[in-house]
């Protein structure tokens, strides 16, 4: 039968099975000896300590990168071919104006038909690119869950099924995340609010007392808004791995999230914010070497301009580095997806650990033996939950 998820410390840190540290009661199994959780895929089946976490999640990059890594290639790279595409279609829109604003003198005017094609062009570049970033978050949001799905109970997935169940998830992964940026979009506007005020009052401090208090609201607002901002965005943050593993609609999924947020938020939030540290590390030591490469062929280039190029003709010089920082960046923000949310998986599955013994329910469907005992409110030979035998594991509870 299945062991508590709580082995070893019971679901809120207590022994489990009125106080008996080893899954049981005299007699029953690993009583007398320390009894290793049911491990099928990269964690085990137990509350999580940090370096399972961490752990877990390198494991799952390293068993699952063609998945995992070839995805994000192929949306980020996919991407950036559309935008680059979409700059050269612009660029040969509006070649003809662009000469001629560029070719005007100080005291000159654009005219404002010139003015309005470059702005219509920039605009439909701006939604593009904003739609197509969109759609490529919702998917690798959508796709990393899914590979942790199989990861923890230590299956293969093809890249072919990723590619489905993603697709399938897109729309409730984008509905999360616009709630969840326009929820915390609220207090960080008010922090940059806050913070204009306090340059404009440090530019204008001679004026008197007036810009002094100016500088102390807008301190003081900040200092209350930013910590509204952190807190929401740690209650909400499990919402996009909900909508994968539990098949939540948007709004059910932040509710969802702060349900399992609820009494471990710091724990949760110093996880994530070293997580989120560690990849813009590995993010910026990945670009930097991109970097230095492009900038050789690129002063090479330049080298040889005359002295009033065109436009046409400084992005043709600049090119090669161009596509060597774009090929950085590109690296860089597969790493800085992937590895957060894998992170974020696994506290979602550890909370549920936690707080719903969603560990027997998991040793079951990777079919590994489970060790002593009885699910909390469940029967010999009955499911978890009051559910059926064989339904899926991650399931919410009923």
């Amino acid at each position: 039968m299945a062991q508590d998820a709580g082995w070893g410390g019971g679901a809120h840190g207590g022994a489990p099975y009125g106080g008996f540290p080893y899954g049981g009661p005299p007699g029953a199994p690993g009583w007398g000896g320390w009894v290793p959780p049911s491990k099928p895929g990269v964690i085990p089946l137990a509350p999580l300590r940090l370096g399972d976490v961490l752990n877990g999640a390198f494991s799952t990059m390293g068993k699952y990168w063609k998945q995992l890594f070839g995805l994000g290639a192929a949306l980020y790279g996919g991407a950036a071919l559309l935008m680059a595409a979409a700059v050269a279609i612009a660029y040969s829109a509006v070649a003809d104006p662009l000469e001629r604003v560029v070719s005007l003198d100080y005291e000159e005017e654009a005219a404002s038909s010139d003015v309005v094609s470059l702005v219509t062009a920039v605009g439909v570049l701006a939604v593009l690119g904003i739609i197509t970033m969109m759609i490529v978050s919702g998917l690798m949001y959508a796709a990393v869950p899914t590979v942790l799905q199989e990861a923890v109970l230590g299956r293969p997935i093809e890249f072919s099924t990723v590619w489905r169940r993603a697709w399938s998830h897109l729309a409730p992964v984008i509905g999360t995340l616009i709630l969840t940026a326009l929820i915390v979009a609220v207090p960080v506007t008010l922090i940059m609010v806050a913070f204009v005020g306090v340059i404009i009052a440090a530019v204008t401090l001679e004026s008197g007392s007036g810009a002094a208090t100016a500088m102390t609201v807008g301190i003081l607002g900040a200092l209350a808004t930013g910590p509204l901002a952190a807190w929401l965005w740690v209650k909400f943050c499990l919402a996009p791995a909900i909508v994968v593993f539990e098949g939540q609609r948007p709004v059910a999924a932040l509710r969802r999230s702060a349900q399992l947020v609820r009494g471990d938020w710091w724990r949760i939030f110093g996880i994530t914010l070293l997580v989120y540290i560690m990849a813009a590390t590995a993010g910026y030591f990945i670009q930097m070497p991109f970097s230095i490469l492009g900038m050789f062929p690129g002063i090479i280039s330049t080298s040889s301009l005359d002295d009033d190029p065109s436009p046409a003709a400084i992005v043709v010089a600049m090119s090669g580095y161009f596509v060597a920082t774009m090929l950085g960046q590109m690296v860089s923000q597969i790493i800085s997806t992937t590895f957060p949310q894998l992170v974020t998986g696994l506290l979602y599955v550890d909370r549920r650990i936690r707080t719903e013994d969603l560990g027997p329910v998991l040793a079951e469907a990777a079919g590994v033996p489970q060790q002593g005992g009885v699910p909390y409110g469940a029967q010999p030979g009955q499911a978890p939950y009051g559910g059926q035998q064989g339904e899926a594991p991650y399931g919410p509870p009923q």
